[in-house]
């Protein structure tokens, strides 16, 4: 009798997580897919996946992906860890534009669960500042910086099937005005097959309350009547740029040594173009892993599109085991081509203990 009312209470536990992110998703993509609202949502950066292993595939693989690299994607794989995962990411974002990106993440299993905590810091370098009176400059530089921390959690409900959850505490400041606010994601993968060589994933990213800039550099002080006064202004709110994704991963297997992993994907997105993608992967041993995707929308590559992404994107991983539990120690690195830039280089190191 316990054992049955554990699984009664797995079950109830999935289906209260599913119809919840099947009711969001439903809400969300009522409106996605909207390139009219192209430009009126804020904190764009978390439509930026930092790690190298998806940006190799172009971001196709939320249905295959795992461990802490999972949380930009798809959370549920985040349920797939060994153990201990250390993991960190620098992004030489837009060549040329002077912008990096830097992610560090942990995970740790705890039986059939799985928590995880990342952090992402994206800077601008130092800008000029400039006033009507000095618009050369002259007068100091400031830093702009975006960043998240992510507290991620995922669970093993049954052999098949998994799913997790994050929550983001987002920041966007310069040195005199800033805006925080708080972010959601969810995620499902369902793994079937004969050798659990087949996989579905669905995921909503990015919802939460809006968020609106304030601070010091919101006011203005003037002189009305001989008297000095200082007016402080509201910017607008604005929405966080949700999406929902949904993917499927096969695994065409070679023997015991190499595997090829199929990556397809479809992203609705609230505030700009749907999106399509397709990626593979080739695995050699564990220890040699080669890739490469393209993600598709209306008008890519044109004059009127609304991604910077234009063309297609590769990547690798060389790891080795080491010690007796055989730890994985790994390098990551991926480029993806991009318009009126030099493309996006990223590259990471990665501890599976």
């Amino acid at each position: 009798p316990q054992p049955k009312k554990k699984m009664n209470f797995k079950a109830m536990t999935l289906r209260t997580l599913g119809t919840a992110l099947l009711a969001v998703m439903v809400t969300t993509t009522s409106f996605a897919g909207n390139p009219d609202r192209a430009g009126s949502a804020g904190a764009s950066y978390l439509l930026i996946n930092p790690w190298a292993r998806t940006s190799g595939l172009a971001g196709t693989n939320m249905a295959s992906v795992y461990g802490i690299e999972s949380t930009y994607s798809n959370v549920a794989g985040l349920a797939f860890n060994r153990n201990t995962e250390l993991l960190f990411a620098n992004t030489n974002y837009l060549v040329g534009a002077d912008i990096s990106i830097n992610t560090v993440g942990f995970s740790q299993r705890i039986g059939t669960n799985v928590v995880g905590l990342s952090v992402m810091s994206m800077n601008f370098g130092d800008i000029p500042i400039t006033t009507e009176d000095l618009p050369e400059g002259g007068i100091g530089t400031f830093s702009p910086r975006y960043s998240n921390l992510g507290l991620h959690y995922a669970k093993e409900f049954s052999n098949s099937i998994y799913g997790g959850l994050t929550m983001r505490v987002l920041s966007e400041s310069i040195s005199n005005v800033r805006a925080q606010g708080i972010a959601f994601d969810a995620g499902i993968r369902y793994v079937t097959g004969e050798f659990d060589n087949i996989r579905f994933g669905i995921s909503l990213q990015n919802v939460g309350p809006t968020m609106r800039y304030s601070g010091d550099g919101m006011t203005v002080t003037g002189l009305v009547n001989g008297t000095t006064l200082t007016v402080e202004q509201r910017s607008a709110r604005y929405e966080l740029p949700s999406l929902v994704n949904i993917g499927f991963a096969y695994d065409f297997l070679f023997g015991e040594n190499m595997k090829l992993t199929a990556n397809g994907q479809f992203t609705s997105n609230s505030f700009t173009r749907d999106q399509f993608g397709a990626g593979a992967e080739f695995s050699y041993k564990n220890l040699l892993s080669l890739r490469a995707g393209y993600m598709w929308e209306e008008q890519i590559g044109g004059t009127e599109t609304q991604t910077v992404y234009n063309g297609p994107a590769a990547g690798f991983t060389v790891q080795v085991p080491t010690g007796a539990n055989e730890t994985l120690i790994g390098v990551d690195y991926a480029y993806r081509s991009t318009q009126n830039f030099d493309g996006i280089h990223t590259i990471g190191l990665h501890i599976d203990l």
